[in-house]
C-alpha cells in the first residue's frame, strides 16, 4: 500500500510539474497548472503578492497550504531545508532572507520538479539555492547541518510520518527551528477514504489527526511545538477545488465531500530541536 501510494503521488506531481495550461486535479484541492490561478490560490492560503512578483514565477504552482517562512525570522547566513520543495517557491522565498552567505537546500523525490525548480534558479541567479533528489524519509542532508527546517503542504503525504520528523530533527543544528504548513485533520477519516491513492495524492487521505501529528514530533525530539494559525479548509478552497477533488476521485459521495470539508485543516506551526 505504502509503495503504491508513493507511485501515485510521484506520478501526480510529475503530472503538475511538466502541465503548462490545463487542470490536473486536486494538488491540495488546487489547480496546478501556474500562473494566475496558482497566485491567486497562494495569495489565499498566505503569500503575498510582493512575495510572489519577487520570484521566478514558475515556482509558484499554487500547491501549498500556508507559507511557511512567514512563521519565523530567517537570519542572514543561516542554512534552509525545504522538505518537499516542488517548484521551489519557498527555497526562493528563503533565499532572499537568509543573503548570499546562507544557503537554502530543497529536497524532493520527483525529477520533473526537480528540473523545474533548477531551471528557475538559474533564470533568476539563485547561487544560494540547490535542489537535491531525495526522499524526506531519508533526507540527503549532512547530520546537523541546517538551521532550519521548512516544509508545505507535503509531509501528509508521506506514510512514514514520524520517520520524517526524525530526519527533520537529524539534519538540524542544536536549538534548530522547524517553520511547517500542513493539512491535517480534526477526526478520523473512514477506511474507504483512507485508501483512496487520488485522495492520498491530493493532500487529503494521507492527513493525520492534529494532535497526533504534534506528538510525532515530540517524540522526534523537538520542543516547544506550538501552533502558530489554523485555517478550516474553506477558508482555503473553493467550487472549483470541490469540482477537482469529485473529479479526482469520481467515487467520491456529496456526503463524503462535505465530511472532508469540516475534518480537513491547514495548520501552521513551529518547533525547536532540544
Amino acid at each position: 500500500m505504502a509503495t503504491d501510494m508513493r507511485a501515485e503521488v510521484r506520478r501526480h506531481y510529475a503530472k503538475a510539474a511538466t502541465q503548462t495550461g490545463e487542470r490536473v486535479g486536486p494538488c491540495c484541492g488546487t489547480d496546478c497548472c501556474g500562473g494566475g490561478k496558482a497566485k491567486a490560490q497562494s495569495e489565499r492560503v498566505g503569500y503575498e503578492g510582493s512575495q510572489l512578483a519577487s520570484i521566478p514565477v514558475e515556482a509558484d504552482l499554487g500547491l501549498g497550504c500556508g507559507n511557511p517562512t512567514a512563521l519565523g525570522e530567517l537570519r542572514p547566513g543561516e542554512t534552509v531545508v525545504d522538505l518537499g520543495s516542488g517548484g521551489g517557491i519557498d527555497c526562493f522565498l528563503a533565499a532572499r532572507k537568509v543573503g548570499p552567505d546562507g544557503k537554502v537546500i530543497g529536497v524532493d523525490m520527483t525529477p520533473e520538479m526537480l528540473d523545474r525548480a533548477r531551471a528557475a534558479a538559474r533564470s533568476g541567479g539563485y547561487g544560494n539555492v540547490e535542489f537535491r533528489l531525495g526522499e524526506i524519509e531519508s533526507l540527503p542532508v549532512a547530520d546537523a547541518s541546517a538551521d532550519v527546517v521548512i516544509s508545505n503542504c507535503v509531509i501528509n503525504l508521506s506514510t512514514e510520518k514520524a520517520r520524517v520528523f526524525r530526519e527533520a530533527n537529524r539534519i538540524l543544528k542544536p536549538g534548530g527551528r522547524a517553520m511547517i504548513s500542513d493539512i491535517m485533520l480534526l477526526e478520523k477519516l473512514p477506511e474507504r477514504l483512507k485508501s483512496n491513492a487520488a485522495l492520498f495524492a491530493g493532500c487529503v487521505s494521507g492527513a493525520i489527526l492534529r494532535d497526533e501529528y504534534l506528538s510525532l514530533m515530540r517524540e522526534a525530539g523537538f520542543t516547544d511545538v506550538r501552533v502558530e494559525r489554523q485555517k478550516e479548509s474553506s477558508e482555503m478552497f473553493g467550487p472549483e477545488d470541490e469540482a477537482g477533488l469529485m473529479a479526482q476521485a469520481p467515487d467520491l459521495s456529496r456526503e463524503e465531500l462535505s465530511m472532508l470539508g469540516k475534518t480537513i485543516v491547514s495548520v501552521q506551526l513551529t518547533a525547536r530541536k532540544k
